[in-house]
């Protein structure tokens, strides 16, 4: 006949087994009465993983026993149901956590690459990003015109190392014969302004990444709200967090507005080699010539 937790406990505080082995009794014992718990309900590799769980609480459990009326077994069951909705909840909650990270995926409107200022139009036939044109196809279409009408191509230099935030070593290698400049010495040239702009850039890649979290707990609290009771401690709780955490997304999305990611004309100025009112002049030229719209940052 099986023993009863209370008959481990007893033969525990009569210093016949020593504490690992009561521990283990105890261990086993619920184990191997998943029924007599209550949790019949539940898978039985579901109430396995619980009772791992439980087994790193197990030892402040017996010593918050206090013999005051009710049994060891009683007291037991009441610690096993309290413990199980804890939980359920971390479980619960771990779900939603994987559910936002692998099933909803960030739109381009919270966290993407900004498109600089001096690249769009706000008004005009000729705006240099309709239709939603990125800085790839904005040089591109520049360098055609560029050598259709025999342009200097240290214009087209100028303005991609404006714009190194942007283009991809694959674009870099169908751009360099249309400058006229080798691969690799343009490569060098981009590789210059990156590490001249590092602190820079890590700023700019480490604040996306918070948008990307923040986002995802946004989803999260959406999701928990979900599965709340109405009018509950907790859905009030979390229905505040959610109001919180959707503001704060917004703010930072505000603030990412606001980070230029375009190297300034002394920066480039220095990579090439020549004055900064060279660069000022020439990307100058290109806004008006075509129609690439500028505004004070251009002149940095």
């Amino acid at each position: 006949m099986q023993q009863s937790l209370n008959d481990y406990y007893h033969r525990y505080t009569n210093g016949l087994i020593e504490r690992s082995e009561f521990e283990g009794l105890v261990y086993q014992y619920l184990a191997k009465n998943q029924a007599l718990y209550n949790f019949s309900h539940w898978q039985p590799e579901e109430y396995e993983d619980f009772i791992s769980w439980f087994y790193f609480r197990l030892h402040r459990a017996i010593d918050a026993y206090r013999d005051i009326g009710a049994s060891f077994d009683a007291y037991f069951k009441k610690v096993i149901r309290l413990t199980s909705k804890e939980y359920r909840v971390r479980v619960t909650t771990k779900k939603i956590t994987e559910y936002a990270a692998w099933s909803v995926k960030v739109p381009e409107l919270y966290a993407y690459d900004e498109t600089p200022a001096y690249l769009c139009e706000n008004a005009g036939k000729k705006a240099c990003i309709n239709a939603g044109e990125t800085p790839e196809e904005t040089i591109t279409r520049v360098a055609v015109t560029a050598n259709r009408q025999r342009k200097n191509p240290k214009q087209l230099l100028a303005l991609l190392l404006k714009c190194y935030y942007y283009v991809s070593d694959d674009f870099l290698e169908r751009i360099a014969p249309k400058i006229g400049i080798d691969m690799e010495q343009l490569k060098e040239m981009i590789e210059k302004l990156k590490e001249i702009r590092s602190k820079r850039d890590e700023g700019i890649y480490n604040m996306k990444e918070r948008i990307h979290c923040q986002f995802y707990r946004c989803i999260i609290y959406e999701k928990r709200l979900l599965l709340a009771t109405d009018e509950t401690t907790a859905a009030v709780i979390l229905r505040e967090k959610l109001r919180k955490a959707r503001k704060r997304l917004e703010a930072m999305k505000k603030r990412m507005t606001k980070i230029r990611t375009d190297a300034t004309n002394k920066q480039i100025a220095d990579v090439i080699g020549i004055s900064k009112g060279t660069v000022d002049s020439t990307l100058h030229s290109l806004k008006n010539r075509w129609d690439i719209l500028t505004d004070k940052s251009l002149l940095n």
